[in-house]
């Protein structure tokens, strides 16, 4: 069911619409899709036509590319073509967005998905700006330890090295490695760049493989610390996900199978079928989560309780505001954890590097003096 353009009737009344300064890029960024959304949700809110709001966002857009995909926005839904199908056909918009407005064109409720949308845009760049602000220091840190290692293993140990061979002892364990690894620094920092992009190679061919998929989460989810903080993020979007949908009027099963097409996120996507499986046999949501790890317990009770009061749309946006609150406060203990550690790191490596490099000079100056 497609939304009926005619019940969005235009007003004389103007509206003033902040100006949309995207830079240039093939792909729409998060801020741009926020602004997007928020503008075209109040444009929408305020009586103009879709076809006119787009058209109005189109004339203010300073950026080719984004002109272009509106203009293509505009276009298609005027050839009939549903808001939903037009999305989704620009390749530039995720499941998540375009199953959200075909929920909205499908209920009546265009408006406030729109609004939706906006706010989960607007709550992914505040945590992109946590996690740049939290990784920035040890991030530049990180850089500087590595020139510093290959400057030290380049140009300081086969300075010592040097020395060392003139008087001919026979070197400490450590040292010895230590001269092993100057010795051959340019093909390990070599090996170590190829090993990089390979992986990043076979992640973008192999991204969409469900063994691969299946794979990779299964060491994501078992990562320290960062394991839990990405199930977080995604049980997050799941309860996002099912509050507008049941709030929407969608039926349970639906609602799921939209779901697992919104988040993307494996683990949950296989979790999903069998839980539908288990609904159709005559199972309760909360007995069918309770079987899967990948939901926590605390969020099964809390299904529990709103299945006995029939208050399931309160108590997912509910969880979606204390997942987002948890992920907040783990996003910035990233930078507690990681910036001690990665000083004691760094100073073991240098420590140990100057404490080979130093202790057969020790034993020199003995041999000298003599």
């Amino acid at each position: 069911m497609s939304l009926d353009l005619s019940t969005y009737k235009s007003e004389k009344k103007p509206v003033k619409i902040e100006s949309i300064n995207l830079q240039f890029s093939k792909s729409l960024s998060d801020k741009q899709k926020e602004v997007f959304y928020r503008e075209l949700s109040m444009l929408l809110k305020s009586g103009v036509d879709f076809k006119k709001a787009l058209e109005i966002l189109g004339n203010q857009s300073s950026n080719k590319f984004e002109k272009e995909i509106i203009i293509e926005l505009k276009n298609k839904v005027v050839e009939g073509r549903s808001i939903y199908e037009s999305i989704k056909e620009t390749n530039q918009f995720s499941p998540y967005e375009y199953y959200s407005i075909q929920i909205g064109e499908e209920t009546r409720k265009l408006e406030e998905v729109l609004a939706e949308l906006q706010k989960y845009f607007n709550r992914k760049i505040q945590m992109k700006r946590q996690i740049i602000s939290v990784l920035t220091y040890p991030a530049i840190v990180m850089l500087v330890t590595f020139l510093v290692l290959y400057f030290m293993l380049n140009k300081v140990v086969p300075m010592f090295s040097s020395v060392f061979r003139q008087f001919g002892n026979e070197l400490p364990k450590s040292t010895q490695i230590i001269i092993k690894l100057s010795n051959h620094s340019g093909a390990i920092f070599t090996v170590v760049l190829a090993v990089i992009i390979g992986l990043i190679a076979t992640h973008t061919l192999l991204k969409k493989d469900q063994n691969y998929r299946a794979f990779t989460t299964k060491i994501i989810l078992k990562t320290p610390y960062f394991g839990n903080l990405i199930r977080k993020i995604y049980i997050s979007r799941f309860c996002q996900a099912m509050n507008l949908l049941i709030t929407s009027k969608t039926t349970l099963i639906n609602s799921l199978t939209l779901t697992a097409k919104m988040i993307g996120f494996y683990p949950i996507e296989v979790a999903i079928e069998e839980i539908k499986e288990d609904i159709t046999r005559g199972a309760s949501l909360h007995e069918s989560l309770k079987k899967h790890n990948v939901f926590e317990s605390k969020m099964v009770s809390m299904v529990e309780v709103a299945e006995q009061v029939n208050q399931l749309e309160t108590m997912f946006e509910r969880l979606t505001e204390q997942y987002n609150e948890e992920i907040s406060h783990q996003t910035k203990m990233i930078g507690v954890i990681l910036e001690p550690m990665i000083i004691i790191v760094i100073g073991v490596i240098v420590g140990v590097i100057m404490v080979s490099m130093y202790a057969p000079m020790f034993d020199l100056s003995k041999i000298i003096n003599k």
